[in-house]
């Protein structure tokens, strides 16, 4: 594997390995890798026959008092994995090539209304940042096709919506959530733990699990399941943020009547602010 850091360096090699007429795969991740990321990059090596992976942490989904400085970066040890896992190039930029007007001067990408439901209501301008990196990073590497995680579901679906509304030709996959043995959602942000939140943090799992179970069982009084199931995480040492029982098709409000559903949540334990959710099907 090869590890590059220019753009220019990046079109040489993609351009050879279109020209040999390789299926192009992407798998964009901020680094600090964990197995959730390496099961993305297995699920690209099973559709593509050239594996990209990018490591940037994109200053433009941080808000003002969020950890971008802190966010932890380990290239060495990522480089080695994904070497491991079968990558075949990994583009590693700068901030400077990626956004040679800055910040402010950059030119964004944006999908309105679900972008600012949800994370986008508790991290305004969040996914605006994504939906900018991620168009960008598609520009560049014309990807036969992108792997993501359905962890961040609502990424996942603006993502969905802005190849769909922009007409991209790449086929996007979305795999299901890693978990340690005790349910806990794998994340990079796993690691602002402590020993004792981490004893914890299973519970925003388990409390997802008891409200599908309710909603299977029949229960349809969705404000107050949810009331229950945010005080049971209070209870537990978390702060709120949000749970909502969504539609899967639109990711808006869902009612006794729809029969495919995701409930999703947010919370947050010490310095961390996890999110998880469960797909399904009444």
């Amino acid at each position: 594997m090869q590890t590059i850091t220019t753009i220019s360096e990046l079109r040489e090699q993609l351009s050879a390995a279109r020209n040999a007429g390789r299926r192009i795969g992407l798998v964009p991740t901020m680094g600090n890798l964990h197995q959730g990321h390496l099961r993305l990059v297995e699920a690209a090596v099973e559709n593509a026959d050239f594996v990209v992976a990018s490591i940037f942490v994109n200053p433009l989904q941080f808000g003002p008092q969020e950890d971008l400085e802190r966010y932890p970066r380990t290239l060495a040890e990522d480089q080695a994995q994904l070497r491991a896992f079968g990558c075949n190039l990994l583009f590693a930029p700068s901030e400077a090539e990626i956004y040679p007007h800055g910040r402010v001067g950059q030119t964004f990408v944006e999908v309105p209304g679900i972008s600012d439901l949800y994370c986008g209501s508790s991290r305004p301008g969040h996914f605006r940042g994504v939906t900018t990196i991620v168009n960008k990073l598609f520009n560049l590497i014309q990807p036969d096709v992108a792997v993501f995680g359905r962890k961040d579901y609502q990424q996942l679906h603006v993502i969905r919506r802005m190849v769909e509304d922009l007409s991209m030709p790449v086929e996007l996959i979305g795999v299901g959530t890693e978990r340690a043995s005790n349910g806990l959602a794998l994340s990079s942000r796993n690691g602002y733990l402590s020993e004792s939140e981490l004893a914890v943090a299973p519970t925003l799992y388990a409390t997802l699990n008891q409200l599908a179970d309710a909603l299977r069982s029949g229960s349809s009084d969705y404000p107050a399941l949810i009331e229950q199931a945010q005080s049971q995480l209070e209870e537990a040492g978390f702060m709120r943020d949000y749970i909502h029982i969504l539609r899967r098709s639109d990711m808006l409000a869902a009612n006794p009547d729809d029969r495919q559903l995701v409930i999703i949540a947010a919370a947050y334990l010490g310095a961390a602010r996890l999110i998880d959710n469960i797909e399904l099907d009444l």
